[in-house]
């Protein structure tokens, strides 16, 4: 029976057929490695996931963590997966080995850990946000601080988090309080309080490295002040042993609508409970200098955006693909022209409006994994194109795809979440079906690193301006390069590449327009509708792109399977292009016309 996590067949499509990332292995960073090497960890990451992640899914949503005020409880499955997990390798999957890793493509180990995420994404959290941590003291952090804290985590001992957000700041960091005071020994002490940390808690590995936000006294004002710590729950010995507790303490959990096997925390830092060396106050570690913190967090945090849209994607899709199973052994009805009750129902597939739900569900998954792995792809040239102007235009352009890329599936694969339970008919509302559950866990994301208007005005008011422009052009070039390539291909290509090169200069005419006049506020206004029209764009563009590789890819030996394979592909995207990119139109409409709706809508109108 096929999988009902994710297709193998569209990721075999996607990695080799379009993004053929078995030409990778000619850099030297991949030399190692082959299309065997590539597809057996693929295998693994399926099986594991398959075996070990998803049979505990619904047992963890329904069997919330606790905490007794001592200590916090889960089910023993997740540490159980997890640390099958940790033996597997896959947590330093893209990694160097020089820290333990298997120096395998982004794009490659993307797709593994999607697996993981369709199975069962609370318990794929914890490994998600380590990778994150692990990946930011690699690029930031002293070689001291790597071999103390990296490689454990690698190794699946230590576990990471990432704590930004307090109480009364929320999103603006630049409000944040918490302060790190330096001691004599080049040690800090943070005191503080932290909110909505996931994984900030658990007994499923032997420590937790927190790097936390926090200001260090007499810096300057707002983000420029804010500098980043290592502030481990339980200190070192001088031997590398564990040693005594830091002064860092749950205060208590959050109980969220979904992602219910992730323990989210509220953390108290150096209110005395726990006193090292006999004082209060959470030691930490200085990361690399002091005031840099937020470049430095956004590392970590740019690269949890964008697994944040993968962990929507692959929930959209298991979501897709248990719809569809449903509807394919779900009886119910007869042909609108044969009303006939003597003639045996047919399955609800046959129904042409469950063809839509389905078809709409396809678009939105596949062409979300697809710029998921395009950013893999991306990250790959970032770090091994043979050429400089090479590595800064995948550098560049992934900047810009960025919050697209951790939006749009956020938005259209929770969409996608909630037709499945649509073609569930009542059955998908109760808790007998996965859909409910998927729907649930995948509302998180429109909020996750950055709720959806943040996104908007991180791509309208710097991603599509900054350096005079050259990220936007870039994407724009990038784009119809591809139109370029489907109008030489001729027939159906060419009239889905004429569609896009007109939704493609509205997206160049709208953005001068909106900051034509200079003013910041009314060009972000509706920042939110241009990210989300620019994102159908992008979309667009990635199932042309697929297209293309469908008519390089077919010939007269395709078996009976391929045939169906790429006809799905072609109509999927005859959809997105029919049902979906004519959406843009009317949104571009009212972003050209400066619309003041929100702008002057009065609070106490309300």
């Amino acid at each position: 029976m096929p999988s009902t996590l994710l297709s193998r067949r569209d990721l075999r499509f996607l990695l080799h057929e379009w993004l053929d990332v078995t030409r990778l292995t000619e850099r030297p960073r991949y030399a190692e490695h082959s299309r065997e090497t590539f597809d057996a960890v693929l295998d693994l990451a399926e099986r594991v996931a398959t075996e070990r992640f998803a049979p505990h899914n619904r047992a963890a949503d329904l069997t919330e963590p606790t905490f007794d005020g001592q200590r916090v409880r889960l089910i023993p499955q997740v540490k159980a997966a997890l640390d099958v997990f940790a033996e597997t390798g896959l947590l330093a999957a893209s990694l160097d080995s020089s820290v333990g890793g298997m120096q395998l493509p982004h794009a490659v180990s993307a797709a593994c850990f999607a697996w993981f995420q369709a199975a069962n994404v609370a318990t794929s959290a914890y490994p998600f946000l380590t990778l994150g941590n692990a990946n930011l003291l690699l690029a930031h952090g002293s070689a001291e601080q790597v071999d103390t804290w990296v490689r454990p985590m690698v190794r699946g001992r230590f576990f990471g988090t990432m704590c930004l957000s307090e109480p009364q700041a929320g999103s603006s960091l630049a409000d944040i309080t918490t302060r790190a005071e330096p001691q004599d020994d080049g040690t800090y002490r943070l005191h503080g309080t932290k909110m909505w940390i996931s994984g900030g808690d658990h007994e499923l590995a032997e420590n937790i490295v927190h790097l936390v936000l926090a200001r260090i006294p007499g810096g300057p004002a707002g983000v420029k002040g804010i500098s980043l710590f290592i502030v481990p729950k339980v200190l070192l010995a001088d031997d590398g042993a564990l040693g005594a507790r830091n002064d860092v303490v749950l205060v208590g959990l959050n109980h969220k609508l979904g992602y219910r096997g992730t323990t989210n925390t509220l953390l108290n830092f150096g209110e005395g409970v726990h006193r090292p060396g006999g004082r209060p106050g959470a030691v930490g570690y200085l990361v690399g200098e002091p005031h840099q913190g937020l470049a430095q967090m956004f590392h970590m945090m740019n690269e949890a955006r964008i697994g944040v849209g993968a962990g929507a994607t692959a929930l959209g899709y298991t979501g897709y693909l248990k719809s569809l199973a449903y509807a394919r052994q779900r009886p119910q009805g007869r042909p609108v022209a044969d009303k006939d009750p003597t003639v045996p129902q047919v399955p609800i597939v046959a129904h042409a409006d469950v063809k839509r739900m389905l078809l709409a569900q396809k678009s939105y998954v596949e062409g979300a994994l697809a710029l998921v792995l395009y950013c893999g792809r991306l990250l790959d040239e970032q770090r091994t194109a043979p050429a400089e102007a090479d590595r800064d235009r995948a550098r560049l352009l992934l900047d810009v795809l960025t919050p697209i890329t951790k939006s749009w599936p956020a938005q259209w694969c929770l969409a996608a979440n909630d037709l499945a339970i649509q073609v569930h008919g009542g059955y998908g509302y109760t808790r007998d079906y996965d859909v409910e559950q998927h729907w649930r866990d995948n509302r998180l994301n429109p909020i996750h690193e950055g709720t959806h208007g943040i996104q908007a005005l991180d791509l309208l008011g710097r991603k599509v301006t900054m350096r005079d422009g050259a990220g936007l052009a870039l994407l724009v070039d990038t784009i119809r390069a591809t139109v370029g390539r489907a109008w030489k291909a001729e027939g159906e290509a060419a009239e889905l590449a004429a569609r896009l090169g007109g939704a493609l200069d509205r997206v160049s005419l709208v953005t001068r327009r909106l900051w034509e006049r200079g003013d910041p506020e009314l060009a972000l206004a509706n920042a939110s509708v241009y990210l989300e029209a620019v994102g159908h764009v992008v979309i667009a563009w990635m199932w042309l792109e697929q297209l293309l590789a469908v008519e390089a890819a077919t010939g007269p030996t395709d078996s009976g399977d391929d045939v169906a394979f790429y006809a799905g592909k072609r109509q999927a995207a005859r959809y997105f292009f029919r049902y979906e990119l004519p959406r843009t139109g009317p949104q571009f409409d009212l972003l050209e016309s400066l619309d003041r709706t929100t702008l002057e809508m009065r609070e106490d109108w309300f």
